[in-house]
């Protein structure tokens, strides 16, 4: 297997190979920034299993909307905006939102095998809703993907300050006079684009690699949020770019690089940040003698 993984590596022309990607390029660029910014909210509000199921939802429509001949990347954006804002209205009612999703996720992965089978276009396609095909999307499709990636981090900025606020202490924030269901329902109508416009890069099934692994990582070595959201959207941009960089090279799709490169992320920021624990358990403990 590993022979047959390196027979499919060549450096022949990649210049040449780069140069017909750098639109993509830059699109899975600002996707990894997107994905820094709204990734510190998933891990603070512990949405990581709500963002799996509104990728399965958002596979669905893009599903459905490639069965039907139409834009693959408005109908990912439908389902998964409608299932993000049902998510957070449901959970506003009955606070059960990994029952919601629970129920919600094998519902979208059904519908969406069901529209995949009954496609008959090419298997290329069908293959990369799951897996990413960020290196085929088109001139519109990367202009639509850059905008709404920067659409909505702007409006993360703006919204910054309450919306931390009632994602850390929500019960102190709601005392405090902070909306904290209106802030709930638009950051899961934020979070619906943004699984949508991340589905295109890694595809519905490793959605997470690119939303939340990299601002898990950011957590285990930095606290203060500045630093936090730096290093989350570094930690993103670097695993979008570099494993579509290593991607044109061979054959493999871009997913299984840019998970890989995201997971060795969070591991060195793990013993980091275990090393920076021990570290300072020491140094209180000799002040206290």
């Amino acid at each position: 297997m590993l022979e047959r993984l390196a027979a499919s590596f060549s450096t022949e022309n990649y210049w040449e190979l780069f140069q017909l990607v750098q639109n993509s390029v830059l699109t899975a660029a600002v996707l990894g920034l997107m994905g820094g910014i709204i990734g510190v909210f998933i891990n603070l509000r512990r949405a990581g299993l709500v963002v799996h199921g509104i990728a399965e939802i958002s596979f669905a429509g893009a599903a459905l909307f490639l069965l039907m001949g139409l834009d693959v990347v408005l109908g990912s954006t439908l389902g998964a905006v409608a299932a993000a804002a049902l998510i957070g209205v449901l959970s506003i009612r009955d606070r059960e939102v990994s029952a919601v999703t629970a129920v919600l996720m094998p519902f979208g992965m059904g519908l969406g095998i069901l529209f995949l089978y009954l496609y008959q276009g090419r298997t290329a396609n069908k293959f990369g809703l799951l897996t990413g095909q960020i290196v085929g999307v088109d001139d519109m499709q990367t202009r639509t993907l850059i905008s709404v990636a920067v659409l909505i981090s702007v409006i993360l900025i703006l919204i910054w300050r309450p919306l931390m606020f009632s994602s850390v202490d929500p019960q102190l924030a709601a005392a405090r006079g902070v909306h904290v269901n209106l802030l709930t329902i638009a950051f899961m109508v934020l979070l619906g684009g943004a699984v949508a416009m991340s589905v295109q890069v890694v595809g519905a099934l490793l959605v997470l690699a690119l939303l939340v692994v990299p601002s898990a990582a950011a957590l285990k070595v930095a606290r203060r949020p500045v630093v936090v959201v730096l290093l989350s959207c570094g930690f993103a941009l670097f695993s979008a770019v570099a494993g579509i960089m290593i991607a044109i090279m061979g054959t493999v799709p871009i997913s299984p690089y840019i998970t890989t490169i995201s997971f060795l992320i969070y591991v060195v920021c793990l013993l980091v940040g275990r090393r920076q624990r021990a570290r300072f358990a020491a140094v209180t403990a000799d002040s206290m003698n």
